[in-house]
């Protein structure tokens, strides 16, 4: 049965027009008519649970039961009574037997929201139900079957819960046949204000009132927000907007007035080593280039005052070598009247035209003329002999460097994995990430 994703958004009542949005949703059509486990991933307020039951709606089990069970609300002692049953007496307060949901919800579908919270050995229990459809309720040795449907939705990492040991590998694959990622809100700032429209409307027919609606400075900011709730935030700042705002067109004042949090921005910060639950970001390495990158600048300064004073050379246009030198010993705190005898005396040689203005002008016509040579096919004039005799000047070809932060980004690790002999854990240490992002970058820059 073909069912146009128009049809499904209409039914539903799903607004927005996001690529990512019809995606998740032509995924979720095509693996209705399947007995197939799906995993939802999302983060809270996008809207999981529609899909579940767009997923329910329009498979051949929609005319039996379905039910949504939020795994984080139920305490751990009472989460297997709950969804497998229980014999009288199995425990204090058992005062008869219960069913269980995949019990009473047998030929239809179950939709276990959170399910990244639920306990150890409640996963074992699922883990058997979703391979054989068996199960025990609490307290009993009797056997029993069940035909449900499992959609499992989750809004945290379930690989990072697994590597914790919280999570059931084997349950999060078996979990895991059909993913579906629906998209936060700040990857679909298309749909922000239609949606925000949609909800005016809602609560001015419930409220029996005129919709408000935004100028455009408000719909800006509204827009740029992040929406960390996602759709259930904005939901309820449609309804507060609704109930509290004096006129129906809501100026970017009366927004700011009414949610201060609308001029939120997440932007980059450095975070703590420490902090072992959050995500190190690629700027990490960036930080670390850049601070590599001012290192190796200094020493190149270095070299070149070193290769000119041992080898007696000067720079073009009879700039000596303390001329050359004077502004960096200024601006490194030196002495400029230290220094050997003969470096003094070349430097107290020189014409008072040669100033620091008129050096810097020298210094950026052999650029131009540089340059110029450049364009016409010849090779840059570098350094000249000091040697008495005529200007000989060597030349050299300027090898251009990449300035490309991937290439940066790859020697950079390359260096780190050199320094610690290959030992991924040291040198994810040394640069400042993790070392699941430093996995990561190894596979993708193929550096194995």
């Amino acid at each position: 049965m073909s069912v146009s994703l128009q049809a499904v958004k209409q039914r539903f009542g799903i607004v927005g027009t996001s690529a990512m949005l019809d995606a998740a949703l032509d995924t979720a059509v095509r693996v209705a008519n399947t007995d197939l486990s799906v995993l939802i991933i999302g983060e809270s307020g996008v809207g999981k649970e529609v899909f579940s039951k767009i997923i329910h709606a329009l498979s051949a089990r929609k005319h039996n039961s379905f039910i949504a069970v939020n795994c984080g609300a139920i305490p751990e002692g009472t989460i297997n009574s709950e969804l497998f049953g229980h014999e009288k007496g199995s425990f204090t307060g058992a005062a008869g037997d219960r069913k269980g949901y995949f019990e009473t919800v047998d030929g239809g579908t179950i939709f276990l929201d959170e399910i990244g919270e639920t306990p150890l050995d409640t996963q074992a229990f699922l883990l058997r139900i979703l391979e054989s459809g068996e199960y025990l309720r609490v307290g009993s040795s009797k056997v029993m079957t069940t035909n449900v449907r499992v959609i499992a939705a989750t809004n945290t990492d379930l690989t990072a819960q697994i590597q914790k040991g919280k999570f059931r590998e084997d349950l999060y694959y078996r979990l895991n046949t059909v993913p579906i990622r629906v998209p936060p809100l700040r990857e679909r700032r298309e749909d922000i204000y239609v949606l925000f429209r949609k909800f005016a409307v809602d609560f001015a027919d419930k409220y029996r009132t005129t919709p408000i609606y935004l100028d455009d400075r408000a719909q800006i900011l509204l827009e740029n927000y992040p929406w960390p709730g996602n759709i259930r935030e904005l939901k309820n700042v449609a309804e507060q907007l609704s109930v509290l705002s004096k006129d129906k067109q809501v100026s970017a004042e009366v927004l700011l007035d009414l949610i201060p949090n609308i001029m939120k921005r997440n932007l980059p910060a450095l975070v703590s080593k420490d902090r072992q639950n959050a995500g190190y970001e690629e700027r990490e390495i960036l930080y670390k280039l850049l601070f590599e990158m001012k290192s190796d600048l200094t020493d190149l300064k270095s070299l070149v005052f070193e290769l000119i004073s041992h080898n007696n050379l000067s720079v073009g246009n009879g700039v000596s070598l303390r001329q050359l030198k004077a502004p960096f010993m200024q601006y490194n705190g030196a002495d400029q009247n230290g220094g050997d005898l003969e470096e003094q005396e070349s430097y107290a040689a020189q014409p008072e035209s040669n100033s620091m203005s008129e050096l810097l002008y020298d210094r950026d016509r052999s650029a131009q003329q540089n340059a110029e040579r450049s364009m016409n096919g010849s090779r840059p004039v570098v350094m000249e002999k000091n040697n008495g005799k005529a200007n000989i000047f060597d030349k050299a070809e300027i090898v251009e460097e990449s300035l490309s932060l991937i290439d940066m980004e790859k020697d950079l690790i390359v260096k780190a994995l050199k320094k610690h002999n290959g030992r991924r854990k040291e040198a994810a240490d040394n640069l400042g990430i993790s070392e699941r992002t430093l996995y990561r970058k190894i596979k993708e820059y193929s550096l194995e």
